[in-house]
């Protein structure tokens, strides 16, 4: 072979092996390292939020879990599991807002009967109400905090000429919130169980106008809980949507919608 051949050759084996170092090396340093395992906290297990909980929530059972922290970060106001049952904490309010994942301090909650329960309970523009109900009016006991409910009126009418009064019930307001109730758990009886004593009186979260009309119509007659299922609230916001009763606001602001809830 002429040596002007075999050069060329050799040239050419030595820029195929050039360019196959230059891009193994690049691609090399092109691709990403390997993600770190994420490290699992070890430690006290705290109870925290299983979902964000803005200001003036009603704390329920499922609101909570418990979840391990660093030992370095744990601080007094925190609930550690063995001293806190979640469960207990059912028909609290929260004070301050909470994240989802964050550990609930004792001091982000207020509890019924304490001071400013009503004010953290009660949203922007909202008014309490409270309402006189019997055992039988009162869903037997079944309502608590967070839960929904109809208000039903029970009155009397004088009906025209010699005839008897008339018995009548109408549903005056629909799907408030309740707030709080005056149900006490008092020391364990002769058998050892405690002693519920069923509420006499049930506070409703309502709109000024509404506070006025429930004011009114407990003088006219009786008045009763009708529980909604959970399911209702969704289809309610759509009836009332249709009927006009609300008016959808044009623009995506989150404040006209919350208004318009």
């Amino acid at each position: 072979m002429e040596p002007k051949k075999i050069a060329l050759l050799v040239g050419a084996l030595l820029v195929a092996a050039v360019t196959a170092i230059m891009a193994k090396n690049m691609f090399s340093q092109g691709s990403a390292p390997p993600a770190a395992a994420a490290v699992v906290p070890t430690g006290p297990e705290v109870l925290v939020a299983t979902r964000a909980l803005p200001l003036g929530t009603i704390i329920e059972p499922d609101s909570f879990r418990y979840q391990p922290w660093p030992k370095d970060l744990i601080q007094n106001a925190y609930y550690l599991k063995g001293s806190a049952d979640p469960a207990s904490l059912a028909g609290t309010v929260v004070r301050t807002n909470i994240s989802a994942g964050q550990p609930v301090t004792q001091g982000s909650l207020v509890k019924p009967g304490d001071r400013g329960f009503l004010a953290a309970a009660l949203g922007p523009g909202m008014r309490a109400v409270t309402v006189s109900v019997s055992a039988a009016s009162g869903v037997a006991g079944f309502v608590f905090p967070g839960d929904r409910v109809d208000l039903v009126l029970s009155q009397t009418v004088q009906g025209g000429g010699d005839g008897p009064p008339l018995k009548a019930s109408e549903t005056i307001v629909r799907n408030l919130r309740v707030l709080a109730t005056d149900q006490r758990t008092d020391a364990n009886d002769a058998e050892g169980k405690a002693d519920v004593k069923t509420f006499t009186t049930v506070t409703l979260e309502a709109t000024p106008r509404i506070a006025e009309k429930i004011s009114v119509a407990q003088t006219i007659g009786q008045l009763s809980l009708s529980l909604r299922s959970l399911a209702d609230n969704g289809a309610e916001l759509e009836r009332a949507i249709a009927a006009g009763e609300v008016t959808v606001p044009e623009t995506d602001d989150p404040k006209a919608e919350k208004r318009m809830l």
